[in-house]
């Protein structure tokens, strides 16, 4: 279908904004001039939100952790990566919606500040966001979180390590990870899709732009071979957690994101596959403006809900 018309308008606004692409900036710049936080939608207010340093087995990791109730029993935690290519993004920019979902799933979220390239490149921000898995789950009764029911995701570039922590796991015989929530990821290190070759330009997120977040956060090429870069290049993708993957139609990393759920399907993995129509990379961010962010948003926290509750202790008594 054609674009909605919000997002018609939006890109034309951007267009005539002068606004430069990131690729055309430094990291550092990209990371002061970028941001779409404006267009996020409401500040949910929760039980509380904190700040907190965690000191994990690679060194410190500072992530943000968002309770949404009171509550004797502990509660599922869903651990968040944000998006931004690996160069840029930061707590904030992914605030909002982590406060939505945790107020809609009640679930306590975790929002992970992974170190970031070109300072940090790869595997940095796999090894930080791993490591937060393993200290929440020696470390629970901190929190009060229930160490069994974790949930991963992210989107983008933050969809890539939600997809990889969740193979690490299995890798290293970690069953506590029920449920992953990847929102349009990157999946694959290779710029020549359909969707790329589609939309390589004029659609918010640009096939340049993407080599430019390639190009920071890889040592060099060989490294985008490497499956915990591109998870579509597993050769085994049995003995994964359900995914709820979600793309956009106007988007370069619809078709790896989408390829990347066919393959967990041919794994026997339960896979929820949505498509939105009409939208641009980035629409989950922006559910302030779009109806289909809500929407996603509320479909992420459906899911959780479901995930958690089918894992809960009450259930497998019943």
């Amino acid at each position: 279908m054609a674009l909605t018309p919000k997002v018609k308008l939006l890109l034309e606004q951007l267009e005539k904004s002068g606004t430069p692409e990131i690729h055309e900036l430094s990291p550092v710049e990209a990371r002061s001039y970028f941001t779409i936080e404006d267009l996020a939608g409401k500040r949910v207010e929760l039980e509380s939100v904190i700040n907190q340093t965690l000191h994990t087995n690679v060194g410190e990791v500072p992530v943000r952790i968002y309770t949404p109730i009171k509550s004797s029993e502990a509660l599922p935690v869903f651990v968040y990566y944000h998006g931004g290519g690996w160069v840029i993004g930061n707590l904030d920019t992914a605030d909002i919606p982590c406060r939505q979902i945790a107020a809609e799933s009640k679930s306590v979220v975790v929002s992970v500040d992974y170190r970031l390239a070109p300072e940090s490149k790869f595997p940095a921000a796999i090894d930080d966001s791993y490591a937060v898995i393993e200290w929440l789950i020696d470390n629970a009764e901190k929190l009060n979180i229930d160490a069994t029911r974790i949930a991963v995701g992210g989107d983008s570039a933050g969809g890539n390590i939600a997809a990889v922590v969740s193979l690490k796991a299995r890798n290293h015989g970690v069953n506590s990870i029920i449920q992953q929530v990847l929102l349009y990821p990157v999946t694959d290190y290779n710029l020549n899709t359909d969707s790329y070759l589609d939309f390589a330009e004029g659609y918010f997120l640009t096939k340049e732009t993407m080599q430019w977040f390639w190009n920071h956060y890889l040592r060099d090429e060989s490294d985008g071979e490497n499956p915990d870069v591109s998870p579509l290049k597993a050769t085994d993708l049995t003995n994964l957690p359900p995914a709820l993957i979600i793309t956009a139609e106007y988007d370069p990393l619809r078709d790896e994101g989408e390829a990347y759920a066919k393959k967990l399907q041919e794994a026997n993995i339960p896979v929820q596959l949505k498509r939105y129509d009409g939208v641009i990379h980035g629409f989950f961010s922006m559910a302030g403006l779009l109806e289909e962010g809500a929407d996603a948003i509320k479909l992420v926290s459906t899911t959780l809900s479901k995930a958690f509750h089918n894992t809960s202790k009450d259930s497998l008594i019943k």
